[in-house]
């Protein structure tokens, strides 16, 4: 062993040792592996993301919307604004509000973290037909002519908001004569939405 080159390993590890308690006492854990400072998307993917600044400021309803995230829905903020109304009409004003943000495209953070949307824009909603049961909404497209996964989207948010009934259910139909049907978001619809369609039922009633 050379002589001379101890004091200055003793050094060079006393040094080391100092750092180690340093980042110890801040807080962070010393490690021997590589850390990767720099851009991980997969690390943020379908991150919870918190309404914009400029949706904050805007007067409405707090509400939830699901967007698709890898393959999967995930419930993200919003701010649904909603006109005065008819208390008869306002679950139709409110499905149209909730209908609007899920066509809107996600802001840019949320498209950083991996959101999209299937839900076309100018897609509308209106209420109940004579012959429908009373909590009925028909949409401008069919049910059976939108994508599983922009199904889903509508389905899901719907039934987690007060354009839904008591059972979280919705029944929604479309611009033509088919009777409406009753749709319910499960667990497997949140989970793999290309893959399972929202289940339905015949709606009764009228």
């Amino acid at each position: 062993m050379n002589v001379r080159t101890a004091p200055r390993r003793t050094r060079g590890l006393l040094a080391a040792g100092a750092l180690t308690v340093l980042l110890a006492g801040c807080g962070i854990q010393a490690t021997e592996v590589p850390t990767d400072f720099g851009p991980a998307p997969s690390r943020v993917r379908c991150s919870p993301a918190g309404p914009e600044a400029s949706a904050q400021a805007e007067r409405g309803l707090p509400a939830q919307v699901f967007l698709l995230c890898g393959s999967s829905l995930v419930a993200v903020d919003r701010t649904v604004r909603v006109p005065d109304g008819a208390a008869d009409s306002r679950r139709v004003l409110v499905a149209q509000g909730l209908l609007d943000e899920l066509a809107r495209e996600p802001s840019a953070a949320e498209q950083r973290a991996g959101y999209s949307t299937r839900v076309r824009r100018g897609t509308t909603v209106g209420g109940p037909r004579p012959g429908d049961p009373e909590d009925t909404l028909r949409l401008s497209t069919a049910p059976a002519d939108l994508t599983s996964a922009g199904l889903a989207q509508i389905v899901c948010t719907f039934s987690d908001s007060a354009a839904a009934e008591g059972d979280g259910s919705v029944i929604l139909g479309g611009p033509d004569s088919a009777r409406p049907r009753r749709y319910a978001c499960t667990d497997e619809v949140r989970s793999r939405p290309d893959e399972e369609e929202p289940q339905s039922s015949e709606a009764a009633g009228g």
